[in-house]
């Protein structure tokens, strides 16, 4: 029966919405999006946007559309408006709108493309590092694709069209957050998309939940559901974010597929579920939630609001807190919500975890002092009192925002993360800790089909990962979050990276078949042979170096290094040059000997041994895992080791060649060593130690020496200076402060300016010689740091005195 009064209802609202929407002006949408009202400020941005609206006005509302687009999770639009943004030759260049560029790009499974606009993003922000490794991942994200057979993942018919996300273990069941209206008492309505707030739901029972097709990567099995359509207008439905949560840091995460018209299903799930608590669920945001190994305790996340009373931050931001309650029968009435020591009402503190034997809790926050968004932190719980919070550091956190952390009965952490390089999104990311404050292991994403280009997050699971269940917003849950049941049916390929070896004449080129090729690495070796196309492929442990040392008769062995874990070192391929073996005259392979006098059939000579040490250059530490590649500047064929714990390495090279001697590791630099040849008596052994630098290190540059009083670049500095020029090319995305200083002689205000004078002779000296000025910084410090006791008043030579006439750069980024 047709519902007349319902259909006028639906048109007069219709009519009234028409109305309001015409008279808008950017005012007001300015000020809904000042609220944090995302969905309301798309919508009248959108309607402003069609009317007269200045150039810079134009801007300034397209990119507040589009970052409203981003909190709602709208990653179609978020996409289209920032193209729109940064294709505009009149744009300023924001660096954020590339990187939420990217970032859509990539929720939209565009990886390409997302690669793409990373690369223009860290040409602008520079110092970001989620952009080199998002670019790594985006050349070929397939990596996270080689367990995708070894996992089956479930939707379950627990879910419904509203959020439902996070589940914890809680007896035989699970509490989960859900945005579903069986609620008791007054909810309010969320502002931010005008969804329903979360509460707290009890799954009783794990064993009645059932499931549908799997659920695989970015997509879904085939469903014969009802199919509904996309709504004409935005904002026109009653989705729901996935985290409870209205903070502007600690982010929203809703659907990123709520106009894409997905499958649905009813309101009412098939496995039902219960309120969990009348006690803990508020008229605002609850969830998630941990339990202790009893059952009797509860760590629970709430927005800033308790006993009746509403609070917030000094910007009218209500933040959330984590609040405890005790079960003290064990009969499911909670009492005495209290607050954690540490929560405030500046900044947010939510989704907590509790370890097996309840002597540690993760928790997220936004607190002062972490490396971006959102971070995990760790802080000791003893029975019902907490310590102070410790960050877990940046190999866990990034500039991103990471969430939702879970420890396993082993005491290993999963988590999510949009900072860490991922299919798009929040990734599920894994990692081992050491007495649950130390990382153990390198960030491992868990791929598909666990991870898609939407959000995936709130994983739980046993020690094992053999089952565990997830909250995902992939297209399978229809147009919000939901929770999948994942299975492992098979042992999971280890961490590597394939490598494909190459051997070949090295004046041919052509390829050499049966090659016997000795891999090693850590006292371990495995023989290799060479195809008829002079190649094998072989699985390398990202964590570990290795030497590969390739033979084969009528030819000089060569020994090539490679690291599996150096940025540099990303090739899929490896070549390894021999160099056809040449009778010397009067001599035989046979006869060749080596220093101790033993037969050498390396080299067709009596050789000498170069070694040294690879140290830091700002504290001569010893630095371990170095590639270092001599190459023998008569043949250009090359040598390559790789350093020990001491920063060791050794070659053997014969006389009447020159050679050139480097170093490469990841986020490390260096200068070359040229290595004079030896003469007709050569010694035995030639020293030749390395020093390498790393971000923040002050390095001196040789010689760069100035006359008394003036700045102009000498012709014996201008030899030196080549040098640099030589290794910021060999280094493309380093930069760099030119620091320059003066003697004591002359005023303190005369000093300043000539060493501000001499730093901006050499940036132009450099950018002369092509490099670019975005990569050149310069700073003056005049008389402030003498090297020696040459102060004012002191008697000096002129030699002393030239000492502190000097330029030097500070390294700003490596990567």
């Amino acid at each position: 029966m047709i519902n007349c009064k319902k259909i006028g209802l639906v048109i007069l609202t219709a009519l009234l919405f028409i109305s309001k929407v015409s008279a808008q002006t950017l005012k007001d949408a300015e000020a809904e999006f000042e609220r944090m009202s995302y969905l309301n400020a798309a919508e009248m941005f959108e309607h402003v946007l069609k009317g007269k609206v200045s150039d810079t006005d134009k801007q300034a509302a397209k990119l507040k559309l589009a970052y409203a687009y981003r909190q709602i999770k709208d990653s179609q639009n978020a996409e289209r408006v920032y193209k729109e943004i940064v294709d505009n030759p009149s744009f300023s260049g924001d660096s954020k709108a590339y990187l939420y560029y990217a970032q859509a790009l990539a929720t939209n499974g565009k990886y390409k493309e997302s690669q793409d606009v990373y690369e223009k993003y860290s040409k602008i922000a520079g110092t970001d590092k989620r952009s080199s490794s998002f670019q790594k991942l985006y050349k070929n994200v397939e990596t996270l694709s080689k367990n995708k057979a070894c996992y089956k993942v479930e939707y379950l018919n627990l879910n419904t069209d509203k959020a439902d996300f996070s589940p914890t273990y809680y007896k035989n069941g699970f509490v989960f957050n859900s945005g579903r209206t069986e609620s008791v008492g007054l909810k309010r309505v969320y502002s931010w998309d005008n969804s329903n707030f979360l509460d707290l739901y009890y799954l009783s029972d794990i064993s009645k939940l059932t499931a549908s097709q799997p659920s695989g990567l970015g997509g879904s099995t085939a469903n014969k559901e009802r199919k509904f359509k996309a709504p004409p207008v935005v904002g026109d439905d009653e989705y729901t974010p996935a985290t409870p949560n209205d903070s502007r840091t600690v982010g929203s995460y809703g659907s990123t597929g709520m106009y894409k018209g997905y499958a649905t299903y009813n309101e009412i799930p098939v496995t039902q579920s219960e309120v969990f608590s009348k006690t803990l669920n508020t008229k605002y945001h609850e969830g998630p939630v941990t339990f202790s190994s009893d059952s009797r305790k509860i760590v629970f996340t709430r927005n800033n609001y308790n006993s009746g009373s509403f609070k917030t931050s000094a910007d009218r931001v209500n933040k959330l807190k984590l609040y405890t309650a005790e079960d003290k029968k064990g009969d499911g009435q909670w009492s005495t919500v209290k607050e954690v020591p540490f929560n405030n009402n500046e900044y947010s503190t939510g989704h907590p975890t509790l370890t097996k034997d309840d002597k540690l809790m993760y928790f997220v926050s936004d607190m002062p002092g972490g490396f971006g968004g959102t971070d995990v932190y760790v802080v000791e719980y003893n029975n019902g009192s907490f310590g102070t919070p410790v960050n877990l550091g940046p190999q866990v956190n990034t500039e991103g925002n990471e969430m939702f952390p879970f420890v396993d009965e082993k005491g290993n952490l999963y988590f999510a993360s949009d900072g860490h390089a991922g299919l798009g999104g929040l990734d599920i990311f894994f990692v081992e800790l050491q007495d649950g404050k130390t990382v153990k292991s390198k960030i491992k994403n868990l791929g598909a089909p666990i991870n898609t280009s939407q959000d995936d997050f709130g994983l739980i699971t046993d020690g094992e990962r053999k089952q565990g269940y997830l909250s995902s917003n992939r297209k399978r849950g229809g147009a919000d979050d939901d929770i999948y049941r994942f299975t492992r049916e098979c042992d999971e390929k280890p961490e590597c990276r394939e490598l494909q070896v190459i051997v070949f004449d090295a004046e041919s080129k052509l390829p050499l078949d049966n090659a016997d090729v000795e891999v090693s690495t850590e006292g371990k070796t495995e023989m290799k042979k060479t195809d008829s196309n002079g190649t094998f492929k072989i699985c390398l442990d990202e964590d570990k170096s290795y030497l590969l040392k390739a033979s084969r008769e009528g030819y000089l062995p060569n020994t090539v290094g490679y690291s599996a874990k150096d940025a540099k070192m990303e090739q899929s391929t490896l070549d390894i040059p021999l160099q056809p073996v040449k009778e010397v005259e009067g001599d035989s392979l046979s006869a060749r000997i080596s220093p101790s006098g033993n037969p050498n059939p390396a080299l067709p000579c009596k050789v000498t041994t170069l070694r040294g040490r690879v140290t830091s250059s700002k504290d001569k530490s010893p630095i371990a895992g170095v590639v270092v590649t001599l190459r023998n500047e008569c043949d250009g064929t090359i040598q390559q080791v790789v350093t020990d714990a001491e920063g060791r390495y050794q070659f053997d090279i014969c006389p009447g060649c020159d050679y050139n001697l480097e170093a490469a590791k990841e986020n490390f630099g260096s200068k070359s060593n040229k290595i004079k040849k030896v003469g007709d008596n050569p010694p035995k052994y030639i020293n030749s130690n390395l020093s390498m630098f790393e971000e923040g290190d002050v390095i001196t540059i040789d010689n760069i020496y100035y006359d008394y009083g003036r700045y102009n670049i000498r012709p014996d500095a201008a030899r030196e200076l080549e040098k640099l020029v030589s290794l910021m090319k060999r280094y493309p995305k380093m930069r760099i402060d030119l620091r320059s200083h003066t003697d004591s002689r002359s005023s303190t205000e005369f000093n300043q300016r000539l060493s501000e004078n001499r730093s901006k002779s050499v940036i132009s000296y450099l950018r002369k010689r092509g490099i670019a000025s975005t990569r050149l910084e310069s700073s003056g410090f005049g008389e402030t740091q003498l090297l020696n006791e040459c102060a004012d008043g002191v008697e000096c030579t002129e030699e002393q005195h030239q000492t502190n006439r000097r330029t030097e750069f500070k390294v700003i980024q490596m990567q």
